[in-house]
């Protein structure tokens, strides 16, 4: 297509050169208007944001977990099989509460054991006694017949010794049986095992044992389920180790939920475990504080996102950070005010709080003026934004 226009262009000239001079002036007229639309014809726009009140915080940010306040694991001392389990995941019970039972047959079987043992050894005792009092009525008649030299020392003697004899083996017997009752007792809580309550109030968070499921409770208590008190909830934020020097116990805190983003609960800070946790080659300290849950809305490990509040304003004058310029020397920040119909006012404002997209007015501004905070305009590369300021 070059060649042929070329070639038209050519014959313009030669044949109608007052045509080629016409179409000289129209885009001469053309590209002036072009270049006063550019220049001078069209406004720069700009986007402002209105100065108004609100309330800033400084914070710092963390992720975390929901644990329950207290949680203990149920288990099993005795021994046997699982015969029934009385509760159902997610059952609010109460302390002392019955759980599960476990086949009591062997627990049954030793206190029987016990108890005839105890049984065998009082009847026993009761045979030494009898024979105790002839022993000591032995002793006394020989002594009236020594008195009355009607029998011998020897006699005397014998008489004594065997008296000392029935009087240890009754004192032997008498700490049997106080064994064999310490046997009675001990066996008496082991039939109680087979009965499992609950150890405090709560809520069934897991069953990890099956009806029928034989148990050996020998080496380790084995979990029959875990029990969670869930009316108040206590968050584990990880907060990184650059962040953790500014978090001290007794600061304010909030969390919200991944379902429930703009809903905050509030609690304080109650302790920082010393021993920090390794995630992906970053150390992170974990961050304790309680908050109450009477609804049960907050549940075992849900995510939540953390905020440990370090400085805050109610009803603050308020500006974007994006309308904030450079800093001067003396710390006040260069802002662009637009005042009604005009252009653009350079002013120095005095910032105080910052937090992450809003930074508190101290000074400079009034409340409901506008302020550029993003300037759009037309360069050689197309369109750019550059902050106001």
């Amino acid at each position: 297509m070059r060649i042929p226009l070329f070639s038209w262009l050519c014959r313009v000239v030669r044949h109608r050169p007052k045509a080629m001079l016409a179409l000289i002036g129209i885009g001469s007229c053309v590209g002036a208007l072009l270049f006063y639309w550019v220049t001078n014809g069209k406004d720069t726009p700009v986007l402002t944001v209105t100065v108004a009140r609100g309330d800033l915080e400084q914070a710092v940010l963390a992720s975390g977990v929901l644990k329950p306040i207290r949680q203990v694991d149920v288990g099993a001392q005795a021994s046997g099989q699982l015969q029934r389990l009385h509760v159902q995941l997610g059952q609010r019970v109460a302390k002392g509460q019955l759980l599960a039972e476990i086949d009591p047959s062997l627990a049954q079987g030793k206190l029987q054991m016990a108890q005839a043992d105890l049984d065998a050894s009082l009847a026993e005792r009761r045979g030494k006694l009898a024979t105790l009092a002839s022993a000591d009525q032995e002793v006394s008649r020989q002594a009236r017949l020594l008195a009355a030299d009607a029998t011998s020392e020897k006699g005397w003697l014998d008489a004594h010794h065997k008296r000392d004899e029935l009087r240890a083996s009754l004192a032997m017997l008498d700490a049997q049986i106080v064994k064999q009752r310490y046997q009675i007792g001990q066996a008496r809580v082991e039939l109680g095992y087979t009965r499992i309550v609950a150890p405090m109030a709560g809520e069934v968070l897991t069953r990890d044992t099956k009806e029928g499921q034989t148990v050996i409770a020998v080496q380790e208590v084995p979990k029959i389920l875990s029990l969670g008190d869930l009316s108040r909830m206590e968050v584990q934020a990880q907060v990184s180790e650059a962040d953790v020097l500014r978090v001290q116990p007794g600061q304010r805190a909030y969390f919200s939920l991944l379902g429930a983003p703009d809903a905050r609960y509030f609690g304080t800070v109650s302790s920082i475990r010393p021993t920090p946790e390794k995630i992906n080659n970053a150390m992170f300290y974990t961050v304790l504080f309680d908050v109450d849950n009477p609804e049960r809305l907050l549940r075992v490990d849900m995510t939540v996102q953390v905020g440990v509040i370090q400085a805050e304003v109610k009803n603050g004058l308020l500006l974007p950070m994006s309308a904030l310029g450079e800093q001067t020397a003396d710390g006040r920040h260069r802002v662009k005010v637009l005042p009604g119909e005009g252009e653009p006012v350079e002013r120095l404002v005095r910032i105080g709080l910052k937090g992450r997209t809003q930074a508190q007015v101290l000074d400079g501004l009034k409340e409901g003026e506008r302020v550029v905070s993003t300037e759009v305009r037309e360069d050689e590369g197309g369109v750019q934004f550059s902050v106001g300021g």
